[in-house]
């Protein structure tokens, strides 16, 4: 059902996501503009898939099969966006002037550890459901 913990989980790496990502900057330039994701093109469609992947798992909860690799499919694309910014980070740092790393860049971290937990959650109801059919 809907009220489970992992739809919380689900919900909350949503947020993280979907909503933080637009108004936390992944980074500062040199010039002190505010680097967001939808200035690069990359960014914007992995987030996007990420984001509608998170939506997906969240309205198939009855499948709760297809919502752990739903899930497990969102890691790893969290990993790849992840890898994208440490080696974006990691060219920022030859400039000239020292720009700061911001704190939307962390988000997709907070997204992982959500979405274990929620895998966490979904294989303990499985195996609950195996549990009771195993009595009947």
């Amino acid at each position: 059902m809907i009220q489970r913990i992992q739809t919380v989980y689900l919900f909350l790496a949503f947020v993280a996501t979907g909503v933080l990502m637009l108004f936390l900057p992944l980074w500062t330039t040199s010039a002190g503009k505010p680097f967001y994701f939808m200035q690069d093109p990359i960014y914007t469609i992995l987030l996007g898939l990420t984001t509608m992947l998170t939506v997906i798992s969240i309205i198939s909860f009855k499948k709760r099969q297809n919502q752990f690799v739903m899930n497990r499919l969102n890691i790893i694309l969290n990993l790849i966006l992840l890898g994208l910014f440490v080696y974006r980070s990691l060219n920022l740092s030859g400039e000239a002037e020292v720009s700061e790393k911001g704190i939307g860049m962390f988000l997709p971290i907070v997204a992982i550890v959500l979405l274990v937990l929620a895998n966490k959650a979904i294989k303990k109801d499985e195996d609950l459901v195996k549990s009771v059919d195993r009595l009947r």
